[in-house]
């Protein structure tokens, strides 16, 4: 069982406070980062936590299975069920993949909401898609679940497994598969839309409406048209592109087990830059604003800004990194959340959070130098007389005293 230690959150240190003019419109960086608080969860991790929003779920030795809100730290349920594949999470359910079912379970209550049979192995773990739960086995089947109920939509069974997570849009579902193919699905009918086949066994997509974007085992990051599934770009790295991309409007971002960060045009695929990590990335980076972050299995996170991949400021973790970091908003703070989960050297899992904050420091101006400061009128005779003189300055004779006449020299 989970111990108190892991209901309560250690607050740590205050957040770094950050003074900036109103009409300043320099873009804010998200570093340097400071501890919020840190929970101790006390047991080991069976599977990758889930996260959405400002929720998380553990999945714990003992077949403990616990959720947290994150702003805070607070538990808000633990219930006993054991899973060995990561959760996903929708609007208000998590689903979890048992030995023998799937099981929806209230995301703010941890209440049954239904529960189906299910004995396949998947191959990785499931996403939600819309109104749609979608499991993908080491058959090669491709099923979508109706996660009001977990009734089958449909199921399409594709020739080799899914190497990596699924991708949803609103329309379609993409997939890469251990043959070299990315399929992209309609995903209301499950009808194959379009089937590309790449250089090497794909890694996770990231997906939109015009355009997915995903590293391959032939070391090469790819760009497809997403209706068509044509090879609109692709770049050559020094090692597999692993991990989930992000991007914004003009740039997409990767990371490569050459222990590289790029960012590349995201219309042409023309290099805007690189940079070199301090360690071997564990996950695809993070984004906030003008600032991209990726982690690997060291205590240490870096932090590049978009534009020009300068290192913008360095966080380490209380150890290790056991799974990927996570961020989140919590619109009670200026700043995103860094979740960071790291493990003991018997493997109880701890989760940390950081941010910075932005808040103006009140002040009274410090004095202009050689002035002099008198608490009232009052006092005004007295520190008159503990003036010295300034040296090297002839005296000015007061106007009442007798001023010395001129004489004529006789």
């Amino acid at each position: 069982m989970l111990s108190a230690h892991a209901q309560t959150p250690t607050p740590t240190s205050r957040a770094v406070k950050q003074t900036r003019a109103a009409d300043d419109k320099t873009p804010l960086s998200l570093f340097p980062l400071a501890p919020v608080w840190t929970l101790p969860l006390n047991n080991a991790l069976t599977a990758q936590p889930a996260f959405r929003d400002a929720y998380a779920v553990f999945a714990l030795e003992g077949g403990q299975f616990a959720a947290y809100e994150l702003s805070t730290g607070s538990r808000l349920w633990l219930t006993s069920i054991a899973t060995t594949v990561e959760p996903a999470i929708g609007v208000d359910t998590v689903f979890v993949a048992e030995d023998d079912a799937i099981s929806a379970l209230a995301l703010r209550t941890g209440d049954v909401v239904w529960r189906q049979p299910f004995d396949a192995e998947l191959a990785t773990a499931p996403i939600v898609a819309g109104d749609r739960l979608i499991l993908a086995t080491s058959d090669g089947d491709i099923i979508a679940l109706r996660a009001s109920d977990g009734v089958v939509a449909w199921q399409r069974h594709l020739p080799r497994a899914a190497s990596s997570r699924p991708a949803a849009t609103g329309s379609r579902l993409f997939v890469s598969t251990a043959d070299s193919h990315v399929v992209s699905l309609n995903l209301q009918s499950g009808e194959i839309v379009w089937d590309r086949r790449l250089g090497g066994v794909g890694h996770d997509i990231l997906a939109g409406d015009e355009r997915i974007f995903l590293g391959s085992q032939d070391r090469y990051f790819y760009c497809l048209n997403a209706t068509t599934g044509e090879v609109e770009w692709r770049w050559l790295t020094g090692a597999d592109a692993i991990g989930l991309p992000v991007a914004d409007e003009r740039t997409v971002y990767f990371v490569s087990l050459d222990n590289m960060i790029r960012g590349m045009n995201r219309s042409s695929g023309v290099q805007r830059w690189k940079a070199p990590l301090a360690f071997r990335p564990l996950s695809g980076p993070l984004k906030f604003a003008e600032t991209v972050v990726a982690g690997g299995t060291t205590p240490l996170l870096q932090a590049f800004n978009t534009r020009d991949g300068k290192v913008l400021g360095r966080y380490s973790a209380p150890t290790e990194l056991s799974t990927s970091p996570y961020l989140f908003v919590d619109p009670s703070r200026v700043f995103p959340l860094l979740v960071t989960i790291s493990s003991d050297i018997v493997g109880r899992a701890t989760v940390s959070t950081a941010t910075r904050d932005v808040e103006p420091v009140n002040s009274a101006p410090a004095p202009l130098p050689n002035t002099l400061v008198f608490p009232s009128i009052a006092d005004l005779p007295a520190a008159l007389d503990e003036v010295s003189p300034l040296p090297n300055l002839t005296p000015v004779v007061s106007p009442a005293e007798p001023r010395p006449s001129r004489s004529t020299v006789r």
